[in-house]
């Protein structure tokens, strides 16, 4: 089996918080959505800007969701989005109902890539990657919070997925901790995405920087 590239994603819509992250490499895109946009004040009028400015940072991919539950709706919801963006640097969000996933697939149908949102269940899971998505976000600690097993269920779902046949990546959300992202490391996902926080615990460690200053202080020592 052919291993897919890991995504990572900023889970943000705070351009200061996302800018003590951007540009780096190890960051694949930056995700959204209308709980995060309303937190940082941003407007579907200037969602656009702040997407751009994130590619322009060096995000290879953003993702917005749509604001309809029609079918029809989201369609049009999400067309309006895409005429913003060159091919391939949106990716449409949206919510895994019955409607959501009509719709979707006939965006996947066309090229679009998708990600459904708010995936609670393991056939979710399984439809995404049946209808051809990029994406199928379930939320971790939101699934913890309710009492679930989260991690056994993205399991099941990341098993799911491998053995589709799809490229549909699991792009797991609410991860709230290194040791929930160590986590599902192990299970295999093949996307995560995170707060800006969490970016800054994962990749400042103390013993690393302190050692590093170390050798610095040698090597100036050396002359």
């Amino acid at each position: 089996m052919t291993m897919q590239a890991f995504h990572l994603y900023l889970d943000s819509a705070d351009l200061a918080d996302l800018q003590t992250c951007l540009p780096h490499p190890a960051i694949h895109g930056v995700t959204t959505n209308p709980t995060l946009l309303r937190r940082a004040g941003i407007t579907r009028a200037t969602l656009p800007k702040l997407l751009h400015t994130c590619l322009k940072l060096g995000a290879r991919q953003v993702q917005a969701q749509v604001h309809a539950s029609d079918t029809d709706g989201i369609l049009a919801d999400a067309r309006t989005l895409l005429a913003e963006f060159n091919p391939g640097q949106l990716v449409v969000k949206i919510p895994a109902t019955r409607d959501g996933l009509r719709a979707g697939a006939e965006l996947s149908t066309a090229g679009v890539p998708v990600t459904y949102t708010a995936v609670y269940a393991a056939e979710q899971a399984h439809f995404a990657a049946q209808l051809g998505a990029a994406y199928a976000a379930p939320y971790l600690g939101r699934l913890e919070d309710s009492g679930v097993d989260g991690l056994a269920l993205i399991e099941q779902m990341q098993w799911l997925i491998a053995n589709s046949g799809a490229t549909t990546r699991l792009l797991v959300a609410s991860v709230r901790s290194r040791a929930a992202y160590l986590s599902l490391l192990d299970l295999g996902v093949g996307s995560i995405t995170i707060p800006p926080k969490l970016f800054t615990e994962l990749f400042d460690h103390t013993a690393t920087l302190d050692a590093e200053r170390g050798f610095l202080a040698d090597a100036a020592a050396l002359g």
